[in-house]
């Protein structure tokens, strides 16, 4: 296994234009409990961070919903101003406690939550943001119409989705070109098959949330297990490697406030699964 080095993962261009490190960061742990509040350690969220370019890693994702603004604010203070970095972020769910988050679509609202993104994040246009829930009370082309508007206006210069299906990515085309959709997907969880498999043939970025977990192939003794002894890694690392190996357009965001974790994390990009060894974890876990 290779050092840590996200650019093993290769790249992807966003709609053809950005070019991310396809193994990339999620900024949710860098909160307290519940991601509700500042973290546990402050200094230690930072020096995460601040070790992201170092380590290769140049594509960070977020959200106003992450603390609530706290995963945001800490991005501007360690990071700003972004130099090859593409910070993404999100909007469309509100915050009454640790653990509870409840969509909100209306027009106004998200508008609000772009341009307080923009005011913590300290730019003048958002590179990537993303929808993070599609609110059912409010008629889906009204949230769509708003996206358009913004990118129309140039607060934000692409736009994706989140825990959606096809058929509500394909009506969102309509109205805007979908750059991203990020799904719960990983190793142990592959409900979203269809939603990847439609995004790899449209050239489609798909972020795959929660993608270190490898349900029971992860156990001592599992399939997992066993090709992480074989290749001197964790199973974790063998869970990022089977998920960059399965689409080019898979771009796993895993997330941690623990610098030793981080690199652990990126490590995975150097691990490189045999096309039997894929196989295998992918009829194991489809079953």
């Amino acid at each position: 296994m290779s050092a840590a080095n996200a650019g093993a993962s290769g790249q992807f261009k966003i709609l053809g234009e950005l070019a991310v490190t396809r193994l990339g960061y999620g900024a949710m742990r860098i909160t307290g409990p519940g991601i509700w509040g500042e973290p546990r350690d402050r200094a230690e969220a930072i020096r995460v961070l601040r070790r992201l370019p170092e380590l290769g890693v140049n594509f960070i994702d977020t959200a106003d919903s992450y603390g609530p603004t706290i995963s945001e604010d800490l991005i501007a203070e360690a990071l700003h101003p972004y130099k090859g970095l593409l910070i993404a972020t999100k909007g469309g769910l509100t915050r009454h406690g640790p653990d509870i988050w409840q969509p909100v679509g209306r027009p106004e609202y998200l508008r609000q939550c772009v341009l307080m993104s923009l005011r913590r994040l300290k730019v003048e246009r958002i590179g990537l943001w993303q929808l993070h829930r599609i609110d059912p009370k409010v008629p889906r082309e009204e949230q769509f119409g708003l996206i358009a508007e913004l990118l129309k206006e140039g607060l934000i210069q692409h736009a994706g989705l989140s825990e959606v299906n096809v058929e509500q990515v394909k009506a969102a085309r309509k109205f805007f070109p979908v750059a991203t959709v990020q799904n719960l997907y990983n190793l142990g969880n592959r409900k979203s098959e269809a939603v990847l498999d439609y995004c790899t043939a449209e050239g489609i970025g798909f972020i795959p949330w929660f993608p270190l977990a490898a349900g029971s192939l992860a156990k001592p003794g599992g399939l997992a297990d066993r090709i992480a002894k074989a290749h001197g890694a964790t199973t974790g690392q063998v869970a990022l490697a089977w998920l960059l190996k399965r689409s080019k357009a898979m771009l796993p965001i895993p997330g941690t406030g623990s610098v030793k974790h981080l690199e652990e994390n990126v490590a995975a990009a150097g691990v490189m699964l045999s096309d039997g060894e894929f196989e295998e974890l992918a009829r194991a876990s489809a079953g």
